[in-house]
């Protein structure tokens, strides 16, 4: 079972878990993460946006390659959009494998997909300004490892 859903609206990180939990085969292991707007000194707000059904569809085909590389019994894939300000959640990713060790590197692989890859984009308001974010090196990098043999 694959969820994959870009939203407004908040996510409640417990209801994915359970929905990933009640997945059917052998589950006993759940990775998850939870990516949260960072509270700085500058940072006023984020605003995220993306190309309706094409972003989901990326993402798709990552969780799908997740897939073949792990042995995988359930993934959800929540991103919001729009203005979030400090301290609100902004991405979920969850899965479900029989081992622990799948369920890591799986989880892993599709967030530095996400963070590095996914068609979003990010416009950031601080003090300083408000401007568009670019690819960061350490974000690449990250996820550039996953290709290499």
């Amino acid at each position: 079972m694959s969820e994959i859903r870009i939203q407004r609206e908040d996510f409640d990180p417990g209801i994915e878990i359970a929905a990933i939990q009640s997945t059917a085969g052998d589950v006993g292991a759940i990775a998850s993460f939870i990516g949260i707007v960072r509270a700085d000194d500058k940072m006023q707000a984020m605003t995220l946006d993306h190309y309706r059904g094409f972003a989901e569809r990326e993402i798709a085909a990552h969780v799908a390659e997740a897939r073949t590389r792990w042995p995988l019994l359930g993934v959800r894939v929540v991103h919001r959009v729009g203005r979030l300000v400090p301290g609100e959640r902004i991405v979920f990713v969850g899965v479900a494998s029989s081992h622990r060790g799948a369920a890591f590197a799986a989880a892993e692989f599709l967030m530095d997909y996400l963070k590095a890859n996914a068609p979003f984009w990010k416009r950031e308001e601080s003090t300083a300004g408000t401007g568009w974010v670019d690819a960061r090196h350490h974000d690449d990098a990250a996820a550039a490892r996953w290709t290499k043999s």
